[in-house]
């Protein structure tokens, strides 16, 4: 117990003490004040087909847990998915290896300390949904419980099972970041789109990790009986609808039952489950068979060094490539090309190639809404490490000492990838092109600079990847929402003007000379 206890600190400590985790909470702060919207709003988190409860305390505490819980089940993956990785990159991992902590007990630790990390950010949250009751919910009373029932069933136990899919995410499938999201995302449509269940009857929610079932039946099944209406669902999110009226209902709440209280804790127990099956295929970060691969791979073809003269220090020269001085900046454009194109599993460049070759024939509204945004976050590890990847690989000793890397190795990862967002984008391009729609390829130009330029930026704040990946995530998510100010690729053409495009700009010069101005300050200080 010792040992759990102390690993949970210090992995708790390290990742709240990173600018990564501060600021996130910051977002994530204010994402829980958008979760309330005012009554003049043009979007609502919580759509029943025209129908809206007044804000009084049941409203506002169920609709704060519910998308507390699944927004932050969403983008918290990203926040804390990498904590065995660290401990490999760190070299902490060796150190461990040597303790006499088992496997379980110390991915239970990681599981803990994940748990502990997204349970800080739901506490942000709840305390926000107190003002949001009082800024909103005027001439209603406050009723505590309202609060605390629904984060305590709803997000809590939410919150446990993702921490336990995170560890169980890294030990199956390693250091492939993007295979994680893939697989974490598609289970959690899958659950998204068969918890919401259609008809009369109120669900138990026994199988909704979310609660989302038990609330939206309960509403429903409100409206449909007060309104004598036959709505078929109800929908949680930012649904921008713009402003319309709504018919008002007083909704005071669900009826908790004791088998939708003991389904939280198959759920919980469920999770423990999964880390306990996951510890007997654990690594305990052992690289033997790793290198033994490598080393066996170098040696298939041995090079023969007899006929050729070896010095006395055993080098021989002529077996050395010829020394060419080249102080373009093209070749480091390639060798981050390369990086980029190479990084990651090859077999998934065919969901990228797919996906880009479907924007040429799907509708061009929906490949410049759902499938561009997509396709470019896919590439978000890729992204994300342009600006960190030496530091991460302890090279920027070399790196900021060579020849004016302000100059050159910068501006090469920027233009390296921007270069690999319009290639993916180039079927959408020559659609627009085909139809004369200049500004519209200028936007997706721009909005291509703009990400490259936001990892960039946030890499060299933070000097990791994961504040990048959790504001890139929010912002592909508005997006494919269609929120008019997040339009940063030109989707929206009815809301995109060229004063929009003009701030677009702004951004990137923002970003361009924060990433130098810092970077130069690091080669200098090193």
């Amino acid at each position: 117990m010792q040992y759990i206890y102390n690993i949970v600190k210090a992995d708790y400590l390290q990742r709240t003490r990173s600018y990564a985790f501060l600021i996130t909470l910051v977002i994530t702060v204010y994402v829980a004040y958008l979760f309330v919207p005012a009554t003049n709003a043009t979007y609502t988190t919580l759509s029943a087909s025209g129908f809206k409860s007044v804000y009084n305390s049941a409203w506002v505490g169920y609709v704060s847990g519910l998308m507390t819980t699944v927004m932050l089940s969403f983008y918290g993956f990203l926040l804390i998915n990498s904590g065995i990785k660290k401990d490999i990159d760190t070299e902490v991992g060796l150190i461990v290896a040597t303790t006499p902590i088992s496997n379980f007990k110390y991915l239970l630790s990681k599981q803990l300390s994940n748990y502990l990390v997204l349970c800080t950010i739901v506490g942000c949250t709840f305390v926000v949904s107190f003002f949001m009751f009082f800024l909103r919910g005027s001439g209603h009373p406050f009723v505590l419980s309202n609060f605390i029932l629904p984060y305590l069933f709803f997000a809590l136990p939410a919150m446990f099972v993702v921490a336990a899919l995170a560890v169980v995410g890294e030990v199956f499938l390693g250091k492939r970041s993007i295979l994680q999201f893939i697989v974490y995302f598609f289970l959690c449509g899958i659950v998204m789109s068969t918890v919401n269940i259609k008809g009369g009857n109120t669900p138990s929610g026994v199988f909704d990790p979310f609660g989302l079932s038990l609330v939206s039946s309960s509403i429903r099944n409100q409206v449909n009986s007060q309104f004598h209406q036959h709505i078929d669902q109800v929908s949680f999110g930012f649904i921008f609808s713009g402003q319309k009226p709504y018919k008002v209902f007083t909704w005071n709440g669900i009826t908790w039952t004791g088998l939708f209280i003991f389904s939280r804790l198959l759920w919980m127990g469920f999770a423990l489950g999964l880390v306990y099956v996951s510890s007997f295929f654990f690594h305990r970060f052992d690289v033997k068979q790793a290198s033994g691969k490598k080393k066996k791979k170098a040696t298939k073809e041995p090079v023969q060094l007899a006929a050729s003269p070896i010095t006395p220090n055993g080098i021989n020269y002529r077996l050395l490539p010829p020394l060419v001085t080249n102080y373009s900046i093209f070749p480091f454009v390639k060798t981050e090309l390369l990086l980029l194109i190479r990084q990651g599993n090859k077999w998934l460049w065919l969901v990228n190639i797919g996906l880009s070759i479907s924007m040429f024939f799907a509708p061009i509204n929906i490949s410049s809404v759902f499938l561009l945004p997509a396709l470019w976050f896919l590439q978000v590890t890729r992204w994300s490490e342009l600006a960190t990847k030496e530091e991460t690989n302890r090279l920027h000793y070399f790196t900021y000492a060579s020849y004016k890397p302000l100059m050159r190795m910068l501006p090469a990862q920027i233009m390296a990838g921007v270069i690999l967002a319009l290639v993916l984008a180039l079927p959408l391009i020559v659609r627009y092109a085909i139809t004369a729609d200049i500004f519209s390829i200028v936007n997706i130009i721009t909005g291509a600079v703009l990400i490259v330029l936001l990892a960039v930026c946030l890499g060299i704040l933070t000097g990791g990847k994961k504040l990048f990946e959790v504001v890139f995530f929010m912002l592909t998510y508005t997006v494919m929402n269609k929120l008019p100010l997040a339009d940063y690729t030109g989707a929206l053409p009815e809301h995109h003007t060229i004063a929009f495009t003009g701030i677009i700009g702004i951004l990137i010069l923002i970003f361009a000379f924060t990433s130098f101005i810092i970077r130069s300050y690091q080669a200098r200080h090193l």
